[in-house]
């Protein structure tokens, strides 16, 4: 009998601790996910820009930023951008959505260097042109449109996003890592209790033959 209540015990015990242990390792899994969303808050704020974080999807800029490339942005008040000639390359190089400004804009934003500048009605604008590109961009960029200039590049990390994106594979792979994670860290702990109910049925099993 004290065997078995021992036993039954145990089980109680395990139920709410295992319950509690698995809540635990989902809250951090979030916690790890949210984790990456706050630090691009952080960057925001701290970069001044709602895009701190670019993906470089075309070769427009090529030989000094390539496709595949990931850059940091920096918001800066748009009088203080370099104005540049396109025989130099010297101007400052803006990230700036193109919606509103181009007849078929792309959905990412566009990464080009200023070629000219001007202040009118009241705003700056821009006119800019990929350094691979033979002719400058259509129209005027007002300086809304614009996220920040680019203040840095890491090569190549960028092409992850890209083949993950293009191919369609970018949220199935997050869903599956996160169900993986879950799935490992429940197992564990299952167990973990395993092994410690065996532990405590060979000490429990120890006990009554020493009381026998």
């Amino acid at each position: 009998m004290e065997k078995n209540h021992n036993h039954n015990s145990n089980m109680e015990e395990k139920e709410p601790k295992s319950k509690k242990k698995i809540i635990i390792a989902v809250i951090t899994i979030s916690i790890a996910f949210l984790g990456s969303f706050f630090l691009y808050v952080i960057l925001q704020f701290s970069l001044n820009t709602e895009t701190p974080i670019v993906v470089v999807e075309s070769g427009s800029m090529e030989r000094v930023i390539s496709r595949g490339d990931l850059l940091i942005v920096r918001g800066v008040p748009p009088s203080t951008i370099r104005n540049g000639t396109i025989e130099d390359k010297d101007g400052d190089i803006i990230v700036f959505d193109a919606h509103g400004v181009w007849l078929n804009p792309p959905e990412e934003p566009i990464v080009h260097r200023v070629v000219d500048k001007k202040f009118e009605d009241g705003i700056w604008q821009f006119r800019t042109k990929g350094d691979a590109n033979s002719i400058i961009d259509p129209g005027w960029v007002p300086e809304n449109k614009i996220f920040g200039v680019v203040i840095f590049k890491i090569p190549f990390i960028g092409w992850v996003k890209i083949f993950l994106t293009e191919s369609g594979l970018l949220i199935p792979i997050l869903i599956g890592i996160s169900l993986l994670l879950v799935i490992s860290i429940i197992y564990d702990i299952y167990k973990k209790d395993e092994e410690n109910d065996d532990q405590n049925s060979e000490v429990n099993e120890t006990h009554n033959k020493d009381l026998n």
